[in-house]
């Protein structure tokens, strides 16, 4: 990515953010319900406490991460710009049917200023699951800019700052309320395997990483069905994912075992071939027992938001709950 920022474009996108600044009331008083007191624009205060000032009804929103994107699109905003998904050219897979109008302008590591400067952005959303965090006075000189969470911050907080940023809070809570219905939905439908011990690893380089730990939308919804984890499994998570040996398979056991790599759920079966040439892995409980679920892992196995713990839930059902 480039970091290079040509006057001309900067210029003109700082002069746009000031502009934006400006259209409160004369006296910059921001109301009670956070909104300015001009119509246009509105305060919200970010990951760090810090208040900005953004639109009251954002337009050309930039989202340089994956569970922002996710959160915009959940919410019915079409970001024009957006970050690659791990390991993948575009945005995460499960999320590029909603997202074939945004460009790609930053992956996980960082943004391309010029490219993003040129969209002349009024809202810049991220959070600290990317690289972007590092450059955020660069990126409040193009646009508004709030950074939604912090690293390893529940899904459902990350999700909820982010509607507030754009303005659709309410949408939000309506959002998690269908969600919440339908998690209690499944749950009852799990019947022998409520409880059951769930795991779930990302399959890459020949040996399986821990994934899915701590409140992120795989540990936070596995959770919420009242599903276990493996002992190695519990907890939070000390980074992105855990890598485990090949001596140690055992520790990933479960009586499922929810399986895919970075990539969609094709890259999954390939992973699957992969593993099951590893004689350990084939004396899996969860292999012998037919319980290996390819899953996707651009929802599952990266940073996501509502709609990957939708994906979650999803496949959860169609793999343990009862057919009727």
């Amino acid at each position: 990515m480039r970091y290079r920022r040509p006057a001309t474009l900067l210029a003109a996108a700082l002069a746009g953010a000031l502009t934006l600044a400006g259209c409160g009331d004369g006296d910059g008083k921001d109301g009670a319900d956070g909104t300015a007191g001009g119509s246009g624009t509105r305060t919200v205060a970010d990951a760090n406490g810090e208040k900005v000032r953004v639109p009251a009804a954002p337009k050309k929103v930039v989202t340089l991460s994956e569970p922002t994107l996710d959160a915009a699109l959940a919410l019915g905003t079409r970001p024009i710009g957006a970050t690659s998904g791990r390991g993948q050219s575009g945005v995460a897979g499960y999320l590029a049917s909603r997202a074939e109008s945004a460009e790609i302008v930053a992956n996980t590591a960082g943004p391309d200023l010029d490219k993003l400067a040129a969209l002349r952005p009024d809202l810049i959303l991220l959070d600290e699951t990317v690289g972007a965090k590092r450059v955020q006075d660069k990126l409040r000189r193009i646009a508004p800019t709030v950074l939604t969470a912090k690293l390893n911050a529940p899904w459902r907080d990350a999700f909820t700052a982010t509607a507030d940023a754009l303005g659709k809070k309410a949408d939000g809570e309506k959002w998690l309320t269908t969600f919440d219905n339908r998690l209690k939905t499944v749950k009852d439908k799990l019947g022998p395997n409520a409880a059951a011990v769930a795991s779930v690893i990302r399959w890459q380089n020949g040996a399986p990483s821990v994934v899915g730990k701590g409140k992120g939308h795989v540990g936070d919804t596995l959770a919420a069905l009242g599903l276990k984890r493996p002992g190695g499994q519990q907890g939070a998570s000390s980074g992105h994912s855990e890598p485990v040996s090949l001596e140690r398979l055992d520790t990933v056991d479960g009586d499922w075992l929810f399986l895919g790599a970075l990539g969609d759920r094709a890259a999954g079966d390939k992973a699957l071939e992969e593993a099951t040439a590893v004689p350990n892995f084939t004396k899996l409980k969860a292999v012998e027992k037919h319980h290996v679920v390819v899953i996707d892992g651009s929802a599952w196995n990266s940073s996501g938001g509502p709609l990957a713990a939708q994906a979650v839930l999803t496949d959860v059902e169609k793999a343990l709950a009862k057919k009727n």
